[in-house]
């Protein structure tokens, strides 16, 4: 068991934290954040999880006392649940996020919006930040269950990606995990990749796929973190290229959905403002 809101260190100057998180006040998915130090000595902090004694005592240890958070960066439009109360304790950091962040918290002054290229190449080439293709970003739909994209982040130092939602690693799947196709070890996709997470049209598939594989080429992927499952350590490049070859007929199989225009239709759920995930 990862404890929680204790730093993991991954790889050199990269650590991940776990923390809770409860869907409908009853299922934990988990959730996470990862703090980078720079060369600078300078900390750049991804994604935020709810606030603790431990936690705050932890970050300041790593960051003396918070003085050398130079930025913090949400990466995932549903991931946005901790980030006013992170500013209450950091004001004095840069906030960067995705438009959803902008739109929805109103109170944290942000410097950049993640769309913008000057933003997510801030610190490149110690940290790459991109955005996948063939999903729609700015603002998914519906928003109560298409979580299927966010910015990857790569620290270059350590091989090492922060993934949120697009995709999932777990040692040992639960049961939900396992009724849902992931197998002990390996990466699974968000479920809404066969849904609405990516475009309506029959090259999308394709895009995504391809934008991987560019990631696989141009990162040497050593460790994966991912939000609702757990961290890869080692071996991540091969666990991910699997990830892909497995999916493939997956792939071709939504390409011919899209083109022939056979779409489902997404019903919320009884409370549709359940949207956040993190």
């Amino acid at each position: 068991m990862i404890p929680i809101d204790t730093p993991i260190a991954i790889g050199e100057n990269f650590w991940n934290i776990r923390g809770d998180f409860k869907v409908l006040l009853v299922a934990n998915v988990g959730t996470h954040m990862s703090l980078i130090r720079l060369e600078s000595g300078n900390f750049v902090i991804i994604d935020t999880i709810k606030m603790s004694d431990n936690l705050k005592a932890a970050i300041n240890s790593l960051t003396d006392n918070g003085t050398k958070i130079e930025a913090v960066v949400g990466v995932h439009p549903f991931h946005i649940s901790y980030f006013e109360e992170f500013y209450k304790e950091y004001p004095n950091a840069h906030y960067y996020g995705t438009p959803r962040h902008l739109r929805k918290i109103t109170t944290i002054p942000w410097t950049g919006s993640l769309c913008d290229g000057a933003a997510r190449s801030r610190w490149f080439p110690q940290i790459d930040i991109r955005i996948p293709a063939g999903a729609e970003f700015v603002d998914p739909q519906p928003e109560f269950m298409n979580h299927f994209t966010c910015a990857w982040v790569y620290h270059r130092q350590s091989g090492t990606i922060h993934v949120d939602d697009t995709i999932s690693y777990a040692d040992d799947p639960g049961v939900m995990s396992k009724l849902m196709g992931q197998k002990k070890g390996s990466i699974s996709f968000h479920p809404t990749m066969k849904g609405p997470g990516l475009f309506p049209n029959p090259e999308s598939p394709f895009q995504f796929r391809d934008w991987v594989r560019c990631l696989l080429q141009e990162w040497n992927i050593v460790n994966i973190c991912t939000a609702h499952g757990g961290n890869r350590i080692g071996g991540g490049a091969e666990v991910l290229s699997n990830a892909l070859l497995e999916h493939e007929p997956v792939f071709e199989k939504l390409s011919r959905k899209k083109a022939s225009g056979k779409h489902k239709e997404f019903k919320p759920p009884l409370d549709g403002s359940i949207c956040e995930c993190g």
